[in-house]
């Protein structure tokens, strides 16, 4: 009966240690004014990108409804986890932020834009971690 019990303990423990450790990675979901904070302020830097980061960027536009965007989540998390201090990710909700999603253009999903101080690009629909690697060795940290 012991032994039951702290086998149980142990298994609730390692669950919560997994999820913790999960979610020290997940990409942090942003709206506009942490954007224009974090990221980009465009309304007052429109003829420039000026990047708010210290690193470089991704950025996730998504929609809960989407199915290849929620494939593209832990494709997402497993590369923040290679890169977690030389780049930062974020998630937009096209659905919340439909002003912030015109702006960039981001009628296709997912939209994943890759911002470095220089330069911008971005890329549609579902990656697999090796193609945004790719992306980010090639690009973002080139």
């Amino acid at each position: 009966m012991v032994r039951a019990k702290n086998t149980s303990i142990r298994f609730v423990v390692g669950a919560l240690m997994f999820l913790s450790c999960g979610l020290l990675f997940a990409q942090e979901s942003i709206n506009k004014a942490q954007f224009l904070e974090k990221v980009w302020n465009f309304e007052k830097n429109s003829d420039k990108l000026v990047l708010e980061s210290d690193v470089p960027v991704i950025l996730d536009f998504w929609a809960p409804w989407c199915g290849p965007c929620r494939m593209l989540a832990p494709e997402l998390t497993a590369l923040q986890k290679d890169f977690p201090t030389q780049l930062k990710i974020y998630k937009i909700n096209v659905d919340n932020e439909r002003d912030l999603a015109r702006a960039f253009g981001a009628n296709a999903l997912p939209t994943i834009y890759f911002i470095r101080k220089d330069k911008i690009t971005y890329v549609q629909g579902y990656r697999t971690k090796a193609e945004l690697k790719q992306i980010v060795d090639n690009f973002l940290l080139k």
